[in-house]
Order: structure tokens, then sequence, then C-alpha cells
């Protein structure tokens, strides 16, 4: 797992991005489109078309990071907008790299009985 500071913020970038991006031109539309400093430390997270590759980047403050993961089943839940910026918790980041759907959690088990 990324090691996120407490005060992170996590930005999910609407809409679909070309994943051929490495750091440099996805810093670039981070700033331009999501208008929102790189280099803050913040998280920018982007989806490609398909629905099953993310890409994180992040600077850590000593240099630049990019995060990509492919799931082999299923998608990665993202929301409807079409262009724009969305805030997230990092909570709902974990979630979202674990394939689950963050907009509505739900247990995997109840307990039968306490004690």
């Amino acid at each position: 797992m990324i090691p996120v500071p407490a005060n992170t913020r996590v930005w999910l970038a609407a809409g679909v991005t070309d994943m051929r991006r490495g750091f440099t031109t996805l810093a670039a539309q981070a700033e331009t489109v999501l208008m929102q400093d790189p280099f803050a430390g913040h998280l920018f997270v982007f989806r490609g078309r398909r629905g099953d590759l993310i890409k994180i980047i992040w600077w850590d403050g000593q240099g630049a990071c990019l995060f990509s993961k492919r799931l082999e089943k299923g998608r990665f839940v993202w929301p409807s907008a079409k262009e724009g910026k969305i805030a997230r918790p990092p909570a709902q980041l974990a979630m979202l790299l674990e394939g689950i759907d963050w907009r509505l959690p739900q247990r995997s088990w109840t307990p039968l009985k306490a004690g």
C-alpha cells in the first residue's frame, strides 16, 4: 500500500485518461485540467478507457512516483462524471485499489455470535 500521510488528499480524475501517459504528462493534466498542484503531495488517480487499469501519481517530497494497477477480473468503480475532479478520503482509495465498490461498501461476513 502507498504510505499516505494523514493530510493527503486523493483526487480522482473524472472521465477516461490515455494510459500511455507517464508522470510528466499526467502531472501536466493534474495542473491544467484538474487545477491542482501535482507537487503538493496529493495523490492523483487516473482510469483508462476499459476501466481495468488505473495510474496514480504522487510527489512524495523527494521525487515523483507513478503507480499503476491492472485488475485481472472486473473493473474499477469510477464516478459517472465525464470531466473534472472528485476528492475522496484515503480509505476510499484503499477500497478502490482492492476493487471494492467504495460507493456502497458491504461487509463480507457477519460474526455469528459474540464471545
